[in-house]
Order: structure tokens, then C-alpha cells, then sequence
């Protein structure tokens, strides 16, 4: 019986099968928000009209997240922060042309129903 003296021919490729099985990381995983994400976004809502209700409670959730990543070591919880925050202001110009079109807004629908689930 012959043992090849290539390590990488041993499993008849050109990688062995513990590289094929190893990756730094699953390709769904979302990408980290860029560094200066969350000042954008909070000059966004500076620049809203709601920004004396938004600021505020933007500030409160991204310090909320900040400290739930820190324990958790997970980025999720700011990834969260800033889509919920993207889509509204993202909505924000079809909430107020629905709201001043004289609607009836009783039925509302929740974020969460149009964001999905948060884990």
C-alpha cells in the first residue's frame, strides 16, 4: 500500500477536505454597518421635521443596541437599529402624503408587521 507524499493529493484535489469544509464566515451573513452609518443617520433625522421626537428616541435605541452588542458580541442588534431607522425615513414622505390626503389611518399597520419578525 502506497501513502502519497503530497498532503494535498491525498483526497484527490488540490485542497484537503478540511479546507473544503472551513469558511471565516456564511455568506448570509448580513454585513456590518460602515463605521460612520449611525452619524449619517442621525444627521438624516437632525435634517427631518420630526427630528424633536426622532433624535431622541434614535439616540435612546442606538444606545439600547450598542450595549446589547457588547454583551451579546453580535453586530444584530445595531444591524436592527438602523434598518428600523432607514425605513422610516425611508416612509416617512408616503406616511405624510397618506396622512394629509385626509385617510382614515385607525387601521394602522405596525412596523414589525412590515419589517418582520425581529430576532
Amino acid at each position: 500500500m502506497s501513502v502519497p507524499t503530497d498532503p494535498h493529493r491525498a483526497y484527490g484535489g488540490d485542497t484537503t477536505r478540511q479546507e473544503e469544509l472551513m469558511s471565516a464566515q456564511p455568506e448570509e451573513a448580513p454585513a456590518p454597518p460602515a463605521p460612520a452609518a449611525a452619524a449619517q443617520l442621525l444627521a438624516e433625522l437632525r435634517a427631518d421635521r420630526r427630528a424633536d421626537t426622532w433624535v431622541p428616541a434614535f439616540e435612546q435605541d442606538w444606545a439600547r443596541a450598542l450595549d446589547d452588542a457588547r454583551h451579546s458580541f453580535s453586530l444584530t442588534p445595531v444591524l436592527l437599529v438602523i434598518r428600523t431607522w432607514r425605513a422610516r425615513l425611508a416612509s416617512a414622505p408616503a406616511v405624510d402624503a397618506f396622512l394629509e390626503g385626509g385617510c382614515d389611518d385607525s387601521d394602522g399597520i405596525d412596523l414589525d408587521q412590515v419589517l418582520g419578525a425581529r430576532t
